[in-house]
Parts: C-alpha cells; structure tokens; sequence
C-alpha cells in the first residue's frame, strides 16, 4: 500500500478513501470572491504540488531504465541469433525490460518518497513552499536510509514487469508486422 493509502488509513480507521471529485473539491478552498485573482491562482496550484518532484523522478527513471534496456536487449537477441522468433524476442526483450524498469525503480524509489511526501502534505503554504531536495534531507532526517526506500519492494514489483510487458509486446508486435509484410 502507497503512502497516501497508509496515510488516510491511520487518520481515518474503517472509513473508505474519498474519489477523485470529493478529493479535488476538498484540495481547493472556496473561494468567496473572484476579486482576489492572486488566491484564486494559489488554490488552483495546489493541485499540482509534487509535478517538480515526479518530473525529477521520472526523468531519471527513464534515463536509467532506457540505458540499461537497450545494451541489454541487443545482448539477449545477439545470443538468438538467426534463429529468432516471436518467443525468442518476446523473452528477450521481457526479461531486459523487467531489469531495466527494475533497476531504475530502485534507484529513483527516495525521488518517489519526495513525491509522494510532498502531495500528501497537508499545510497547503507548506506544500507550495517545499522543494524535492528539502523533502529528501526532512524524509533522511527522520527514517535515514530506510526512510528514502520506502516502498521499495512494491515499486520494483511493479516497475520491473510493466517495462517488460511493454517493451515486449511493443517489439513482439514489430516483428510480427515486419516479417509478415516482408515476405
């Protein structure tokens, strides 16, 4: 379970999550009047609290997992050779995938803590005021090494097959398509 799932469980015991809309509509504090623009403009920013910390999140993880992905694809069918087929390329391309995505969710898993600390935060000002860099010295103070890789577990159980079931369906279709339109 995320941290914002633990987070409303421990404040809300037996109570099920809000949806999206309820969730949105509480983010935003109303708004009496329309003259104020510059409130108007904070109570909407607020909503996109954390999209700095995920963007550094994201643009590592794809740095790594892109990297590492192709080396080691190329390696995977290099071994197949000639004798490649659907299944050859469909494990091939899998298994680099499932490494790459894992290793690059490992790595960026304390820029996924910043993230998420940083949207649940609940002192609206606090939020807007807060950068990935402080999150991740606040989440290193308080858990040290363990704090920053929470949730390392579920994020690289998760990263490591999605990235090699796409990248393989991706690339299994290819070869489909390209040996069935070259013969």
């Amino acid at each position: 379970m995320g941290q914002m799932g633990r987070a409303f469980k421990e404040i809300h015991k037996g109570k099920k999550p809000p949806g999206v809309w309820k969730t949105l509509m509480e983010v935003i504090p109303h708004v009496k009047s329309t003259t104020n623009l510059q409130n108007n403009l904070q109570s909407y920013r607020v909503l996109w609290t954390g999209l700095g910390a995920q963007l550094s999140r994201d643009v590592p993880f794809s740095a790594i997992c892109w990297s590492t992905l192709e080396p080691m694809r190329r390696r995977l069918l290099g071994l197949v050779g000639e004798e490649a087929n659907a299944a050859s390329v469909l494990g091939a391309n899998f298994s680099a995938g499932f490494v790459a995505g894992s290793l690059a969710a490992a790595a960026t898993c304390p820029l996924d803590v910043a993230k998420t600390r940083r949207q649940i935060e609940k002192d609206h000002a606090r939020a807007l005021r807060m950068t990935t860099r402080q999150t991740l010295m606040e989440v290193w103070r308080d858990g040290g090494m363990k704090g920053l890789f929470t949730g390392v577990g579920p994020r690289v159980g998760r990263a490591g097959p999605s990235v090699g079931i796409v990248v393989s369906f991706y690339e299994v279709v290819k070869y489909v398509l390209h040996h069935q339109y070259a013969t």
